[in-house]
């Protein structure tokens, strides 16, 4: 079991395979990016399948049984179905979960059930095509649309996370409408001060959840597990799914945070608020398991108190969030 100096149990890690993807979403990549969409990462940069499946065994030797595979947009790599499997198949891993844009969820939802994903997240910030356009440079609402119908068929567990700002807050109705007759979370995260997120302003979610209240009534709480982030969930009656709330510049959650990441290029980020991290590209490439492990226990001693994401001058993390891995 990994303890950090706050007295929390880390036992969750977000695994970033790529910094590549397949939309030009706004708030995540720079404009100097937009239309290079490479997915070849040149040789060395980036960890392999099998270096991120032997720093995952490690994690797991420690303690961490719960891994979020993201990018980047990770269903653009080869090697992300046959890694869900191969850490599905690893002593000590008890969930395997994916994040992605939806864009190629339907061409791969059977073959990640059959892998054995415990839920998919699908990013979603309208159902507007022209707006969706606008905001990911690309015309692919229909195949993210068509993507969640297919997990749905395969029974896979979904969420779809949305980012509001300042300025488009009424995108809000039509994503809760998801929830209305399909057994799935919708959840609304508060847009984060990282890389070209500090570009737009925020709106809160209690403003979120005061507009659906006034719409269908009061919201319940619901106090299920859903999931193993910072979420608070409400139900609204009537409605098959849930609608989740994950505010990170309103609300303070870090006193319960359980997680660490690794980004793509093999750096162990303790927090995202911070550029601090621990590189483990040497212990995986050249030293071996148990110098993996003194790593990974070293960037969870290093995870601060909390985020600085209310106060923008505090935060040391420069990198764009496609390099990060959210």
């Amino acid at each position: 079991m990994l303890i950090d100096r706050y007295g929390r149990t880390v036992d969750y890690m977000r695994v970033s395979i790529t910094d590549h993807c397949n939309l030009q979403c706004s708030y995540c990549r720079p404009e100097k990016q937009l239309g290079v969409c490479r997915l070849d990462a040149p040789a060395g940069q980036n960890l392999t399948v099998s270096e991120i499946t032997e720093i995952c065994r490690q994690a797991a030797a420690l303690g961490i049984g719960k891994f979020k595979i993201t990018g980047g947009e990770p269903l653009v790599h080869p090697g992300c179905v046959p890694l869900v499997r191969t850490l599905k198949a690893i002593r000590g891993i008890t969930q395997v979960t994916l994040t992605t844009n939806g864009v190629l969820l339907e061409r791969y939802a059977r073959q990640l059930s059959e892998a054995g994903v415990d839920g998919v997240n699908v990013s979603l910030d309208t159902l507007d095509e022209a707006e969706y356009e606008q905001i990911t440079g690309r015309r692919a609402l229909a195949d993210v649309r068509n993507g969640i119908e297919a997990a749905r068929n395969c029974r896979i567990p979904l969420k779809i996370n949305a980012l509001l700002w300042r300025g488009r807050e009424e995108s809000w109705r039509a994503l809760v409408e998801l929830a209305k007759d399909a057994p799935l979370d919708v959840r609304f995260i508060e847009m984060m001060p990282i890389g070209c997120g500090k570009g737009f302003e925020p709106v809160s979610n209690r403003e979120i959840l005061k507009r659906i209240q006034q719409q269908y009534g009061n919201a319940e709480p619901d106090t299920r597990v859903h999931g193993n982030g910072p979420a608070v969930y409400v139900t609204i009656p009537g409605f098959a799914g849930s609608i989740g709330f994950i505010s990170a510049v309103h609300a303070s959650f870090c006193g319960g945070c359980n997680r660490i990441r690794l980004t793509c290029d093999g750096q162990l980020k303790p927090c995202l608020s911070f550029g601090e991290g621990v590189s483990i590209v040497e212990a995986v490439r050249y030293a071996g398991p148990a110098e993996i492990r003194r790593l990974i226990e070293q960037a969870v001693l290093q995870k601060p108190k909390g985020h600085k994401f209310e106060d923008v001058k505090q935060i040391t993390e420069s990198r764009e969030m496609v390099k990060i891995g959210g």
